[in-house]
C-alpha cells in the first residue's frame, strides 16, 4: 500500500467515524419516515370485473397490461357486474381491492356520503342502456314491429340480467318510474351469455344490460336480423329524474356504415361507469390507476369525444384526493422527467424529508470542528508530558528525563495524522528536540535523543 494511499485511508477512516453517528441518525430517521410514510404502493392488487366476453373484462385486461410496466401485478376478479362489485369491497374478506361500478347499479345513497368507505377514480365511460328484443315478439304482443316504450312491456318475457350484475337494479328503477305493474311481466335473473342465447332461440322476448360498445354480446346483437335495439323517446326525461343517467344518440350507421346499422338516430339513456376503491388504498396505487385509466379511455369512442374521460363529473361517490389532484394538476411534474418509482417516493416522502434535512444541516456544521479536535487530540495530548519533563528541569536528574523524553519521541514517531495535519506533528518532534536540546545545554550529561 503506498503512502498516499495510506494516508488517504487514514483521513477517510477519521472521518467516518466522526462524522458516522450523525450519518447513522439521519439514516434512522428517513428509515422511520419511509415505514411510516410507506411512499411505495402494493406490487398486488385485485380488481373486480364483470362476466367474461363483456366491457368491464376487456378493460381490466387492458389495466393489467397497463400497469404491469410499473411493477403492478392485477389479479382480475371475474364477477356478474358492478351490484357484485360493490358488495365484494364493502367485504374485507372478499380481497378485492378496487372495482369497476356504474351508476345506479348499487342501492339507493346519498352523494358524497361522507361515511361511505369508499371512494371513486372518477368517471371512465358511459354505459348505454341496452335493451334488445324480438322483432317477431313485438309483432306477436304489439302487432307492431317496433316497441314504444317501456310501459308496453307488460307481458313480455324479459331478461333484466343476473343478481349482482348493475342492470336489474337500474331497470328496476325505470320501470317503477313508468308505473309499470311487475306482475305484469316476466321478469327473468338470467346471466348475460345465457340470456343472449335465449333471446337468439326465441325463449325470450328482451334482454336488458349496460354495458359500454366494446362489449362483444352488443357488437354481436347490434347486427344480428330480426333483433331490434329500444330507442327511449324518454331519454332526456330519465335523465332529469335519475341523475346517475344522461341522454345519449346512437347516430344512424354509426354500427355499419355500409349496411345502414342502426337505419335511424336511436336515443339511449346511459349511467356512468367508474372505478371505485377503499378510502385507504394507498394513494400512489390510486395514482396509478387514474393515469392508466386515461390511456386506456382517453380516446374518441362512440359516445365520447377524445380527451372526454376519465373526468369527475358524475361521481356518486367522493372523489379520492388523489384523483383529485390528478384531475386539477396532472400527474406529478416530476414523473415527467425520471421513473415513477422515484417521483413517486420524492412526491410522498418530500414533506418529511425537507424538515429533517433543515435538522441535519445545522447539525452537519459540528462534524468539521469535531474531526479537526479529534485529529488534533492525537498530537496535543504530547505536549502534556513534555511540559511536565521541561518544568522537572533541575529538580531531577538529567539522565532521567532524557530517557523519558526519549521515550515520548518514540511514541509520537508512530503517530499517524492526515497530512493536512502533518504540520503540527513536525511541530510537536521539533518541541520534543528544542526540550532536548536545552537540557544538554544545561550541562547535563549529553545524550542523543532518537
Amino acid at each position: 500500500m503506498t503512502a498516499t494511499l495510506r494516508n488517504t485511508l487514514l483521513s477517510f477512516r477519521d472521518l467516518l467515524a466522526t462524522g458516522g453517528p450523525f450519518i447513522l441518525i439521519a439514516i434512522a430517521l428517513l428509515a422511520i419516515a419511509y415505514w411510516l410514510l410507506d411512499p411505495m404502493p402494493p406490487k398486488r392488487v385485485v380488481l373486480a370485473t364483470g362476466p367474461d366476453q363483456g366491457a368491464y373484462a376487456e378493460f381490466g385486461k387492458r389495466y393489467a397490461q397497463e400497469l404491469k410496466q410499473y411493477g403492478i401485478s392485477v389479479e382480475l376478479r371475474s364477477t356478474q357486474g358492478a351490484a357484485e362489485n360493490l358488495r365484494l369491497l364493502a367485504d374485507p374478506k372478499s380481497g378485492v381491492d378496487i372495482a369497476f361500478a356504474q351508476g345506479g347499479a348499487g342501492e339507493k345513497r346519498k352523494s358524497e356520503d361522507p361515511d361511505d368507505p369508499l371512494v371513486s377514480l372518477g368517471s371512465l365511460f358511459q354505459e348505454p342502456v341496452w335493451l334488445f328484443y324480438r322483432k317477431d315478439s313485438a309483432q306477436r304482443l304489439l302487432g307492431t314491429d317496433t316497441l314504444p316504450s317501456l310501459k308496453k312491456l307488460e307481458g313480455w318475457r324479459f331478461n333484466i340480467g343476473a343478481r349482482g350484475s348493475g342492470a336489474p337494479n337500474l331497470m328496476l328503477r325505470m320501470i317503477e318510474a313508468n308505473d309499470l305493474d311487475r306482475s305484469a311481466l316476466t321478469l327473468l335473473r338470467l346471466e348475460q351469455t345465457p340470456a343472449v342465447m335465449a333471446l337468439l332461440d326465441g325463449q325470450i322476448d328482451a334482454l336488458v344490460f349496460a354495458s359500454a360498445p366494446e362489449s362483444h354480446m352488443v357488437q354481436m346483437l347490434l347486427q344480428t336480423p330480426d333483433i331490434r335495439l329500444f330507442s327511449f323517446a324518454h331519454a332526456d326525461a330519465y335523465a332529469r329524474r335519475f341523475p346517475f343517467l344522461s341522454p345519449v344518440i346512437l347516430p344512424r350507421g354509426l354500427v355499419d356504415l355500409a349496411r345502414d346499422i342502426p337505419p335511424q338516430d336511436v336515443k339511449l339513456v346511459a349511467p356512468t361507469a367508474s372505478l371505485v376503491t377503499h378510502a385507504s388504498t394507498h394513494p400512489a396505487l390510486i395514482q396509478l390507476f387514474v393515469q392508466t385509466a386515461a390511456k386506456v379511455h382517453g380516446s374518441a369512442g362512440w359516445f365520447q369525444h377524445k380527451g372526454e374521460f376519465p373526468n369527475e363529473v358524475n361521481s356518486e361517490r367522493p372523489l379520492a384526493k388523489e384523483a383529485q389532484r390528478y384531475y386539477r394538476s396532472g400527474p406529478p411534474w416530476l414523473q415527467r422527467y425520471v421513473p415513477f418509482w422515484l417521483a413517486n417516493l420524492f412526491d410522498r416522502t418530500w414533506l418529511v424529508v425537507l424538515p429533517l434535512i433543515a435538522v441535519l444541516i445545522p447539525l452537519s456544521r459540528t462534524v468539521p470542528p469535531l474531526y479537526q479536535f479529534r485529529v488534533r487530540s492525537r498530537i496535543f495530548r504530547w505536549y502534556g508530558q513534555l511540559r511536565d519533563v521541561e518544568e522537572a528541569m533541575g529538580t531531577r536528574p538529567a539522565a532521567e528525563l532524557l530517557d523519558e523524553l526519549q521515550g515520548i519521541e518514540q511514541r509520537v514517531e508512530r503517530v499517524t495524522v492526515p497530512l493536512s495535519y502533518a504540520d503540527e506533528l513536525y511541530a510537536l518532534r521539533t518541541h520534543i528536540q528544542m526540550v532536548g536540546n536545552r537540557l544538554r545545554a544545561a550541562g547535563q550529561p549529553s545524550q542523543t535523543v532518537a
